[in-house]
């Protein structure tokens, strides 16, 4: 799945931040910059992709 940040601003000034296609911890620092930029946090709420883990590899090289 393609990873996206959907931003939605309401009539009333509300904004809701969504991170689409990404799993475990790596939404909330891709959306980190986001956050920072527009000031106060209200409510976070974690899909369940959150809890998943990330495509992460580990390489171990034996000998030389």
């Amino acid at each position: 799945m393609k990873r996206t940040i959907e931003v939605t601003v309401s009539p009333i000034g509300d904004i809701l931040i969504d991170a689409i296609g990404f799993k475990g911890a790596d939404c909330e620092k891709a959306t980190r910059f986001l956050e920072e930029a527009l000031g106060v946090v209200g409510q976070k709420q974690k899909k369940p992709e959150y809890h998943q883990r990330g495509n992460t590899a580990q390489v171990q090289k034996l000998g030389s």
